[in-house]
């Protein structure tokens, strides 16, 4: 497994059958996730850790983003297991050559082009406000919104200084494939330029199997007030039936048309009630260790049950509503402005914490004496300083319970 953390381990643990499993760690999150990535030193570390196992190896997984979502086919292809082929992978991650590949087969996408980080202009035909983003980035770093020509400029300008952090590795990835001339030219350090859409936003999460993609929840992404920034992940989705059975056609139509194949995924969408209208945001192939707590919570299995009976070559089987909470969301406590942590959570919070909600389950992530803004893995607006996933019988239970989170764990912020 690459980069395994604690708590999903932990989650492992609630897996159907899992005397048959044993899990074990090929390199860990902090060489995967942070500083610059070097692709191809970690798969060769990784490989060599493979050369080196004394026992059979059955299937290799992995739940993060880039690069572990990319390694995983590398490695399982290389090891003769089953995995999904990596040029669907990155036609999923690649963010232009994912909206290239939608366009063939739905219109529920807003407007794109590339756009020349050099030389940055307008796109022909492209209206503002629009969202910049580099073709491969994770956590919504470097993605920014432009109401208009100065700000666009800003934008790129910033994402021009940072592209190269994710983007040399992708270089790499790329050379793997033989590419379309579109993608060959643009590249993976390449910036794309999307009108922004609104509404509601979900998310689709299912697996393919044999060619069939199935869908087994869909999850509402909520957001601070007038910001971009997540408040929680509800599920399951609020959100009219119409719309997710439209939903679920898109994404069915999407990931096979991509051809991706024994894998897990999740395709993120705005709805615009007034409209009805539906827009894909991304696709990611792979499940999100975000929902998993959830899925556990509310179906009694969390979502790694599929990606592992997928990696040993077996057709998933997840519950359905047979855990012990009607609803649950993973709630994010955020501050919209950087500063130095210079106190978090004590022991007795934390105890206090666990006396009053037993099955809260809570992730600290600010640490002590950090400069918030310094932190990895955050969005361009805000700061998480702890995540809380929680389970309850309505929203009304759901939002007390995390309001009480909030009570519980003060965190220290000296803005100076």
């Amino acid at each position: 497994m690459l980069g395994p953390d604690e708590r999903n381990l932990a989650l492992m643990h609630e897996l159907e059958h899992l005397a048959p499993y044993r899990f074990h760690a090929l390199l860990d999150k902090e060489q995967l996730m942070f500083g610059d990535i070097g692709l191809e030193e970690l798969l060769e570390k990784a490989q060599q850790r493979l050369d080196d196992f004394p026992e059979p190896i059955d299937a290799i997984v992995g739940y993060w983003d880039f690069p572990v979502s990319s390694m995983v086919p590398i490695l399982a292809t290389d090891n003769g297991l089953p995995g999904p082929s990596l040029e669907s992978v990155v036609k999923c991650e690649h963010k232009y050559w994912s909206r290239l590949v939608q366009r063939e087969v739905t219109d529920a996408h807003p407007g794109f082009a590339i756009i020349d980080l050099d030389e940055p202009r307008t796109p022909s035909g492209m209206r503002f406000p629009m969202w910049l983003k580099p073709v491969k980035s994770f956590s919504s770093d470097l993605a920014f919104k432009a109401n208009d020509e100065e700000e666009l400029r800003a934008a790129t300008a910033e994402i021009r200084e940072g592209i190269g952090r994710i983007g040399r590795a992708f270089d790499f990835l790329l050379s793997k494939l033989e590419l379309p001339p579109a993608i060959e030219e643009a590249g993976g350090m390449a910036c794309l330029a999307e009108e922004a859409v609104h509404g509601e936003q979900i998310t689709t999460e299912g697996y393919v199997h044999d060619g069939h993609a199935q869908i087994h929840g869909i999850i509402d992404s909520l957001c601070y007030p007038d910001s971009s920034s997540f408040l929680c992940y509800q599920y399951p989705s609020r959100i009219p039936e119409h719309v997710q059975q439209r939903a679920c056609s898109i994404t069915r139509d999407v990931i096979e048309h991509i051809g991706l194949n024994d894998s897990t995924f999740n395709i993120e969408f705005f709805w615009e009630p007034d409209t009805d209208a539906l827009n894909i945001l991304e696709i990611n192939p792979r499940l999100s260790q975000s929902h998993a707590p959830l899925f556990e919570l509310v179906d009694g299995m969390p979502n790694h049950q599929a990606m592992v009976q997928l990696a040993v070559g077996e057709e998933p089987n997840m519950p359905h509503r047979q855990g012990q909470h009607h609803i649950a969301a993973k709630w994010f406590h955020r501050t919209f402005e950087d500063a130095t942590v210079t106190s978090t959570p004590s022991e007795s919070d934390l105890a206090r914490l666990t006396e009053e909600l037993p099955d809260a389950t809570v992730d600290i992530i600010a640490q002590q004496g950090s400069r918030l803004s310094e932190l990895p893995a955050q969005d361009s607006y805000s700061y998480e300083l702890f995540a809380a996933y929680l389970g309850a019988a309505n929203e009304e239970e759901l939002r007390a319970k995390f309001d009480r989170c909030v009570q519980l764990l003060p965190f220290g912020l000296d803005r100076t």
